[in-house]
């Protein structure tokens, strides 16, 4: 089976959503006017229930279907980046420094699209629950979505989240049992030492030297210190310290992030992270502070869930991996999998431009592919009769 007839018989209106998106980017949890975008959307489809204001401007809309059943959610992200763009597209961001550089607004677009249909046909029981969420790329829109208790508010029973890949087909989907994104953290360590003539740094305590051997120490907690199958990465991203050719400085700042899978391994990163720290500020005699902030968890699908979503996909898709590599990046809606067993997928985006690269645009024609997935979605797991 293609994608569903109807949806590509309006996938013209998801164009021109996408492109209205695209060119009114919002970051963060202030995503209002998109929110607005929606819900007017929404009102037009004829849902039956909008709920506004869920974790600032996210919203959480009810669509019933014939007979009474269980609450399926189905999340799209709505934020955009804090980047500029250069596209030269005729519907590039209207607003410097704000860029769709990750398919956010693809996303809604192709969960708009499957609310529009699933609210003319109603051939399922049950409810959607359309998840509209702020504040993917930072905040944590989805943690705090759960936290202020949307999934037993809805009585969630099960939620799905697409997300368009360059370098995949228009039409192919890709997912995996189990994790499929990465645990990501970030370690912030702060070097006090004694400034000084950089002529005469014997009367000096080096915090630049220090920084040096921490971050070089850092680099061996993944090639000797957790075995070589765990996926894990531990980067120094940033070094800042001086002023200057001939001042030895007072301070020193390193950041990094770490990506990992297992809280096992990410509770041994921190551990070497805190006794390479403090064996460096006493070898060079600094004071030396580590903060390891953790952020978003491992995104994990449940096994049963991605099973069943690469089956619905091979209905509509060109082709589908269900056994796809696990990806060092993360995502909140690690969250929203942690309450309620559901499953993360891929959806291709043709050869375009990376994520988070100046360059990229979503390609519209994947509209109709995550769209009629969605849909197929609802009505095969919330069959009448």
């Amino acid at each position: 089976m293609p994608i569903i007839n109807r949806i590509a018989e309006f996938a013209a209106d998801m164009t021109a959503w996408r492109r209205h998106l695209h060119a009114h980017p919002e970051l963060g949890l202030e995503c209002h006017e998109t929110a607005k975008f929606v819900v007017d959307r929404l009102r037009e489809f004829g849902v039956d229930e909008i709920h506004e204001g869920i974790a600032t401007s996210g919203l959480v809309a009810i669509i019933n279907g014939r007979e009474d059943g269980r609450t399926i959610g189905l999340r799209a992200d709505m934020d955009a980046l804090p980047m500029d763009e250069h596209t030269g597209l005729d519907y590039a961001s209207t607003i410097p420094g704000r860029m769709h550089a990750c398919g956010h607004d693809g996303h809604t677009t192709m969960l708009l699209g499957a609310a529009r249909y699933l609210a003319e046909t109603r051939n399922f029981k049950g409810r959607v629950a359309l998840i509209f969420q702020p504040a993917e790329e930072d905040q944590g829109g989805g943690e705090i979505m759960v936290n202020e208790g949307m999934m037993d508010r809805f009585s969630i029973a099960e939620v799905y989240a697409l997300h368009c890949a360059p370098g995949m087909d228009i039409g192919a989907f890709e997912t995996t049992p189990g994790p499929i994104m990465a645990a990501v953290d970030t370690l912030h360590i702060y070097i006090k030492g004694k400034g000084g003539h950089g002529a005469m740094p014997h009367e000096t305590a080096d915090p630049v030297v220090a920084a040096v051997g921490i971050a070089n120490a850092i680099q061996t907690i993944v090639s000797r210190n957790h075995h070589a199958n765990q996926d894990l990465v531990v980067s120094v991203t940033q070094i800042h310290t001086g002023s200057a050719d001939n001042i030895i400085p007072d301070t020193a700042y390193i950041n990094g992030t770490v990506r990992s899978f297992d809280t096992d391994v990410q509770q041994m990163v921190a551990r070497r992270l805190q006794t390479i720290v403090d064996g460096h500020a006493a070898a060079y005699e600094v004071e030396a502070t580590l903060e390891f902030e953790l952020g978003y968890p491992a995104t994990i699908n449940d096994p049963d869930r991605a099973a069943f979503a690469a089956d619905v996909a091979r209905e509509i898709a060109v082709s589908v991996n269900d056994q796809r590599p696990r990806d060092m990046g993360a995502e909140d809606f690690s969250y929203m999998l942690r309450e309620r067993p559901g499953a993360y997928l891929f959806v291709g985006n043709g050869n375009s431009a990376a994520w988070h690269h100046s360059e990229f645009n979503f390609d519209d024609t994947a509209s109709p592919y995550g769209a009629s997935f969605f849909a197929r979605l609802i009505e095969r797991a919330l069959p009448i009769g």
